[in-house]
């Protein structure tokens, strides 16, 4: 008799936490947000409805639950079969990777102060030395015009001596060069080594800070300043002059252009996790690419045997399909400050679009977002997708 009250108790228990269970996996319920922008040409279109839109995950059409126009920081529109409580607080990051300051990021940094940012916004400012944070409150302590002058200025030093050893090693390789002997060859190697080092793009990093921002409330945008970058290179006029000067030297100076020929940036890192990860923190990033060559030269006292080689190809291609997963723009300018206004301009203004996935399971794996609008033939930015985690 005491082992069927065992049995039945046992029985009972095991009933409850299997219903228990399957409670909890019938409650789980995810909302996924999708910041949409919508274009016709240039212009943001504003006037659609809920009914305009429709949102595939993996190819299955979902039931869209919400649809809220967003401009700046205001909502301006909202159809809900299901509330909502969107967070339209923004989160500003202005990332420079430039290799000298230029003026017209000045410009931008003053539009910036003076037409975008909000109260309640947040900026984070990233050199190539240091990360400023800017809480929304600094406005109020300080006035906008000191803020900009203190930014410009920090960017501006850090820029030049984030440089710094960059330059510092294109003036040893251009002495060692110039008198070429096994000595010189072999330092050549690891100063080209070191300039390959300064110019490597680390993964991790990028995930860190995909991570650090999807941990932010309200909506994200980055704005990355990427200026063209530019290979040292032998001068072939100056290359043939070595050569007819120190015929005794040929076999150091034909090992010196194979050793150029190889000096070049691959892309390390795996493009299309990194876009899965930026598109799963819903990061807004946009590219701007700044076409304005750097000023790289010697000083002057000796004849320089390198030329410039254009290279960001491979950087641009990768940073490109970085921002278009992200639903964010890429713009190419010699002028910073222009580029930057387009971005900001066509960033502002969003529809926030809510969904629960059917049969919604945390199986890890990537879910891919597709957004179309009926019957139309509007350009549409926004995040490729999430983690179902």
């Amino acid at each position: 008799m005491l082992k069927k009250i065992i049995l039945s108790a046992a029985i009972a228990t095991l009933s409850l936490v299997l219903f228990a269970q399957e409670l909890t996996h019938e409650s789980l319920v995810i909302n996924i947000e999708i910041p949409v922008r919508v274009f016709k040409g240039s212009t943001f279109v504003d006037n659609l409805t809920i009914e305009d839109f429709e949102v595939y995950e993996n190819g299955k059409l979902q039931k869209i639950e919400a649809v809220y126009l967003i401009k700046k920081t205001s909502i301006k529109k909202k159809e809900e079969k299901k509330k909502f409580t969107p967070k339209v607080s923004r989160n500003f990051v202005l990332l420079f990777q430039t290799m000298e300051y230029l003026p017209k990021v000045g410009d931008a940094i003053e539009y910036f102060f003076n037409n975008v940012i909000l109260p309640g916004d947040n900026l984070t400012i990233i050199t190539p030395l240091k990360t400023y944070n800017f809480k929304s409150k600094a406005l109020e302590v300080l006035p906008k015009e000191e803020i900009i002058k203190q930014l410009k200025s920090k960017i501006k030093k850090d820029t030049r001596m984030g440089s710094l050893e960059y330059r510092s090693l294109l003036k040893d390789l251009h002495r060692q060069i110039s008198s070429p002997d096994e000595v010189s060859l072999s330092i050549s190697r690891l100063l080209l080594s070191r300039l390959e080092e300064l110019r490597y793009v680390d993964e991790n990093k990028l995930l860190e800070f995909a991570d650090f921002l999807k941990t932010k409330e309200g909506q994200k945008h980055v704005y990355l300043f990427y200026q063209k970058e530019v290979l040292p290179q032998l001068d072939p006029a100056t290359f043939a002059q070595l050569m007819s000067l120190q015929q005794d030297q040929q076999h150091l100076l034909f090992e010196l252009l194979d050793l150029f020929s190889h000096y070049r940036r691959d892309i390390t890192f795996n493009v299309d996790r990194i876009k899965q990860v930026f598109s799963d923190s819903s990061i807004s990033m946009h590219f701007l690419y700044i076409t304005k060559l750097p000023t790289l030269h010697d000083d002057g006292r000796i004849p320089s045997p390198i030329r410039w080689r254009e290279q960001s190809e491979d950087i641009f291609n990768a940073f490109r399909e970085m921002a278009r997963a992200t639903g964010g723009l890429t713009d190419s300018s010699s002028n910073a400050a222009s580029a930057f206004q387009r971005a900001v301009d066509a960033s502002e203004n969003y529809y926030l679009i809510y969904y629960v996935p059917i049969n919604y399971t945390r199986d890890g794996k990537f879910k891919t977002i597709k957004v179309k609008i009926k019957n139309k033939n509007y350009r549409i930015t926004h995040r490729a997708g999430y983690f179902a985690n």
